[in-house]
């Protein structure tokens, strides 16, 4: 028996695995699904008495060749069938890959023994990928239209900006772009080395947990900020991943978390995982303190550079999975994010995180737990530096940051706000109690506290109102300015009091990047202003504190709608109130014709 022409049937396969995207040109399939081929023989027909058949299928191209893995009927099931009633009709195949085989490239074989004679043929190759739709696959997604919008769509919207101004621009995953799903597994193969001495070595690829932390670990290699393209000029993944495969696997310089996020985005769903991006507004970067970010300012309310910094968003990657580790039988996001932070023992990824064991404060069960938690429940602490090196707690916000976690909706291009999924109700009974399961786990010192005791802990940090001395300050901007405008800002105070208040000010503006770096203090002023009995007064600051020099020096900079900086900066302005009390006022998250209250301070410093 001569086995002859080979039909993979690769447009029909395609098309029923959902991988026609890739194209029909290969045999792209999804595990747990069966696919068909066939074979026809040129000398006669198919006999079951005297022929017989083995498939095989082997892969090794991307492990080292001492770990190749042999398949056998164990792991992949097989039938036939031949069209009779045709003249030499062709033997029909279906291969069952299980919804536990591992992804990537196999080869198949076909051992071919008739009247005592046996030979091999290679039959061709083909792709193996996650099924979210196989309910035996972890990755498995019920509903349809979220299937589409996280597997299948190439187009996605990265948010940026600040939580009461944001702004938005288009991303090209293209998961599905010629060369990428090769260049994804050479991802896994370079990342091989992550499981390296492990029982895992033959199998981690079969699992969509260890898959997404070696794609995760893998990401920030494609990063290097010392020179090369602008963070900001991506606008798709695929040429980071070609100029990464073709250059060798060598570092892409250079990205920001909206590019690492989006690449692992588009990995993830290339392998067939849902995932999407997440963007966080108001985050904190703490080395020391997990649930705290603290910085520093001078008298003039210059912000010095400090280990701690508080970014105005970040972004990261969501991908749904069934956790066999946490022994989930459904599916669910976990968070994962692949740009390196810096934390106390040194630069670190985070995840996979369930991200309901980060609302509900459960540290312990998931990788990572507490930097993701302290991500969006930190407290922000700012200091006064004075001569002697001595620092004066003046200021400090609760709750801060996590204040808005949005990602792009299903089928549009509107934002869906999924705070809930990350924190409970500001203020509410389960908020409360999830911070403090989460606060006896970060610090050991209160594992057996009690919740009043953390309570008073948590209570001590907070300040009084500026009104409650007397006096208080609004800052209002009046226009919307556009590149080459001023700003114009007036500052109003009112005395609270039915005495005379003279009152000296020092103020400065100063660019913020949107990790939190400060850069140059380039306003600064010092004001005397003489309020009477409960009168107010406003202050026109248009004239000193932006001018178009500034948006010259700082071009790559944007101006969009009723905010100041919203890509690379903030402003903030510093008040110092001489013998009075040191309050910041902080221009970060307002929009056109809304006050600015001063926040609380701390009334231990006159």
């Amino acid at each position: 028996l001569l086995l002859g022409e080979v039909d993979l049937n690769c447009p029909s396969n395609c098309q029923i695995h959902n991988t026609h995207f890739f194209g029909t040109d290969r045999q792209i399939i999804r595990r747990g699904q069966a696919f068909s081929f066939y074979a026809r023989f040129q000398n006669r027909e198919w006999d079951d008495s005297v022929d017989q058949a083995i498939f095989t299928v082997e892969t090794g191209n991307y492990l080292p060749l001492t770990q190749a893995v042999l398949l056998t009927c164990k792991v992949f099931s097989l039938c036939y069938r031949s069209d009779k009633g045709k003249r030499n009709p062709p033997l029909g195949a279906f291969v069952f890959p299980p919804s536990s085989a591992c992804i990537g490239r196999y080869i198949l074989n076909m051992q071919i023994t008739s009247c005592g004679h046996t030979y091999q043929r290679c039959l061709g190759d083909f792709y193996v990928l996650f099924n979210p739709w196989c309910a035996d696959d972890p990755v498995y997604m019920d509903n349809q239209a979220h299937r589409e919008e996280y597997v299948l769509n190439e187009h996605g919207i990265l948010y940026e900006g600040v939580h009461k101004h944001i702004t938005s621009r288009p991303w090209h995953f293209g998961q599905f772009e010629d060369g990428i799903l090769d260049i994804c597994l050479k991802i896994l193969d370079m990342g091989a080395s992550y499981h390296h001495g492990s029982d895992r070595d033959h199998c981690w690829r079969n699992d969509p947990v260890h898959v997404s932390m070696v794609v995760n670990h893998m990401i920030p290699e494609n990063n290097d900020y010392l020179k090369g393209t602008k963070p900001f000029s991506w606008n798709g993944s695929v040429p980071i991943l070609q100029q990464w495969y073709n250059g060798r696997c060598r570092p892409v310089r250079y990205g920001y978390c909206g590019s690492l996020a989006s690449v692992m985005c588009t990995v993830m769903r290339c392998l067939g995982i849902p995932s999407r991006v997440v963007t966080n507004f108001c985050f904190p970067c703490s080395v020391e303190n997990p649930l705290g970010i603290n910085e520093i300012f001078d008298c003039t309310g210059k912000n010095l550079c400090g280990k701690d910094k508080l970014w105005r968003y970040h972004c990261w990657n969501e991908s749904w999975m069934a956790r066999r580790d946490l022994n989930q039988c459904c599916g669910d996001w976990q968070c994962l994010d692949p740009t390196p932070l810096e934390t106390g023992r040194g630069s670190t990824c985070s995840g996979p995180t369930w991200v309901r064991s980060i609302r509900e404060g459960e540290l312990d069960l998931d990788y990572d737990g507490h930097h993701m938690f302290s991500r969006v429940n930190s407290n922000y602490v700012g200091w006064l530096s004075q001569n002697n090196a001595k620092k004066i707690k003046f200021f400090c916000d609760a709750w801060p940051c996590g204040q808005h976690l949005i990602t792009k909706s299903v089928g549009s291009e509107q934002f869906e706000d999924i705070t809930g999924a990350y924190k409970y109700e500001l203020g509410s009974v389960k908020n409360k109690e999830a911070y403090y399961r989460a606060y006896r786990r970060i610090h050991p010192g209160y594992c057996n506290a009690s919740n009043c005791h953390i309570e008073r802990e948590l209570s001590s940090l907070k300040n009084p109102f500026l009104s409650d001395s007397g006096i208080n300050m609004r800052l209002k901007m009046a226009n919307c300015p556009m590149y080459g405008e001023d700003v114009q800002l007036h500052w109003l105070l009112e005395n609270l009091r039915s005495e005379n208040k003279n009152l000296k000010f020092n103020l400065c503006a100063q660019i913020i990047t949107y990790s939190g770096c400060p850069m140059d203090q380039f306003w600064k002023d010092s004001v005397n202003v003489t309020l009477g009995p409960r009168e107010g007064k406003k202050v026109n600051l248009s004239n000193t504190l932006l001018s178009t020099v500034l948006f010259r020096r700082l071009g790559f900079f944007r101006i969009s709608g009723d905010f100041l900086i919203v890509v690379g900066s903030e402003i903030n302005t510093m008040l110092n109130v001489k013998n009075f009390n040191y309050g910041i006022c902080d221009l970060r998250n307002r929009l056109r014709d809304s006050y600015w209250p001063i926040p609380r301070y701390n009334d231990e410093k006159i």
